[in-house]
């Protein structure tokens, strides 16, 4: 993790400016260290050094930001900037993140904290940061113009409330909110119980991550912010398949997954081989009564969900949204579709123009995960990633569940691929294949020659006319 300890010196030193909050003198001495992450591994969780203790949350490809207590009150400092976001390996965007990256770090507290965030605005336009979900007085909601005046280029504003309820939420800027957020603009909160809770368990481990999207031109660096619905790059924490992180638990742990939706459509997420609960929302904790097992839940835009369940199945299990396309990466719009159609002599005549010309979609896209299509630099394929038997043809929106017997507690390494006990995995079948026979209720004996028209029917069309009142006659 790194650190500047001279971020407030020399020409350009940060001047301080306070939002609608009263901060004591000495509090404003002396600003916490922002501390800068740039790494797109998942961190190991922070095991709180100081205030009330609690059971951190694992950010996937991401990490916690650290605090310091200043008399009895928990201090942050979140830095609003340009970032490089390696969002897969070989492939770099030019976002705008915190603390020097998409999404920012997550900030863990526990209800009751006093919490106080230095917000320092590197941007090349002003800013703001809105507690998406948080109960706090009017003046700190964040919302430029409304509620305090933008923050601007080279100042810090000061947040100030009190964590009033354990829960699931998020932080964004509301200031150019489609130029901000379009450019990664975002980042996860988490504050925990105060003690025992009667509707949020304790879990072994606890996964969060943010459910983002981008437009970024196959070869380009910089989001299109102008997109509206046609994204060509799903992510997780602003990482696309296989770029994310797998989750890995050891088997028989309660395991829960926070996360929030600020893309620009909704996601239904799907995990293979467990049955989970919706334990809770931004709302708060769902009660027990309306619980109910499901494979996948739907997360509309601006939501946040947190599913608890008992990873006792072993194995590699998928974990993605369900829409299909939310599963490929830079992916194209306006395609024609050609499957069963002949084009390889055509195919053949461009090549002679354009050497690298490669068309797609003749058998299925399928190919297309087999195929060293050539690509512009700094592209991520649009189907890739490989597992034990061959590839994936996934990107986006995927990981996996990797669940283990002797994954030692605490352990988030990467334990390989999961090996099938014997008998256990499907197979060709090698045996002859009986003839096709329709069977009998499906068609042909059920529709009797006597219940069709035994001559041809006209049918008449009546148009409805104007009368002279206005009205229409028939």
């Amino acid at each position: 993790m790194n650190t500047r300890r001279n971020f407030l010196t020399g020409a350009g030193a940060i001047t301080t400016a306070m939002a609608t909050a009263a901060v004591s003198k000495a509090a404003m001495a002396a600003l916490p260290e922002p501390v800068l992450q740039t790494r797109p591994d998942t961190m190991a969780p922070l095991i709180p050094p100081t205030g009330r203790p609690y059971n951190p949350v694992v950010t996937l490809n991401g990490w916690t930001l650290p605090w310091r207590m200043n008399q009895g009150v928990k201090e942050f400092h979140l830095v609003a900037e340009p970032v490089v976001r390696e969002m897969a390996p070989g492939f770099k965007a030019h976002l705008w993140g915190y603390n020097g990256q998409s999404p920012g770090p997550t900030i863990e507290v526990v209800e009751g904290d006093h919490v106080r965030i230095f917000v320092t605005n590197k941007l090349p336009e002003h800013t703001t940061v809105h507690w998406h979900g948080q109960r706090l007085p009017n003046g700190m909601d964040g919302v430029a113009g409304l509620n305090q005046p933008a923050i601007p280029v080279g100042k810090t504003f000061v947040y100030e409330f009190v964590a009033r309820r354990p829960g699931t939420f998020m932080y964004h800027p509301h200031a150019d909110e489609m130029t901000q957020m379009a450019m990664g603009m975002m980042g996860f909160w988490i504050t925990h119980p105060r003690g025992r809770h009667p509707l949020i368990d304790e879990v072994d481990r606890d996964f969060v991550f943010l459910l983002n999207a981008y437009d970024i031109d196959p070869g380009a660096y910089t989001p299109k912010i102008m997109t509206m619905l046609d994204f060509n790059l799903w992510s997780w924490n602003s990482r696309v398949f296989p770029g994310i992180d797998p989750l890995v638990v050891r088997q028989n742990d309660k395991v829960r997954i926070r996360f929030g939706n600020l893309t620009m459509t909704n996601h239904p997420m799907h995990l293979h081989g467990h049955e989970f609960f919706v334990t809770g929302t931004d709302g708060g904790p769902t009660p027990r009564s309306a619980r109910w097992p499901e494979v996948t839940t739907d997360v509309a835009v601006g939501q946040m969900r947190q599913i608890d369940f008992v990873a006792n199945e072993e194995g590699d299990w998928a974990f993605h949204c369900h829409k299909s396309h939310h599963t490929m990466n830079a992916m194209g719009h306006n395609v024609p579709t050609l499957i069963g159609v002949e084009h390889r002599q055509i195919m053949r005549s461009i090549t002679k123009v354009i050497p690298d010309y490669m068309v797609m979609g003749e058998r299925g896209m399928a190919d297309m995960a087999e195929m060293d299509m050539p690509l512009p630099d700094n592209t991520a394929k649009m189907m890739t990633g490989e597992g034990p038997f061959g590839s994936v043809e996934m990107g986006g929106m995927f990981s996996m569940l990797k669940v283990r017997k002797d994954q030692k507690p605490g352990d988030y390494r990467d334990p390989g691929w999961y090996a099938l006990p014997p008998g256990t995995q499907a197979y060709e079948w090698t045996g002859s294949l009986p003839d096709p026979k329709r069977f009998a209720a499906a068609g042909g004996q059920t529709m009797k020659a006597q219940n069709m028209p035994i001559k041809e029917v006209e049918v008449q069309v009546r148009k409805p006319v104007m009368n002279g009142m206005g009205g229409m006659q028939h």
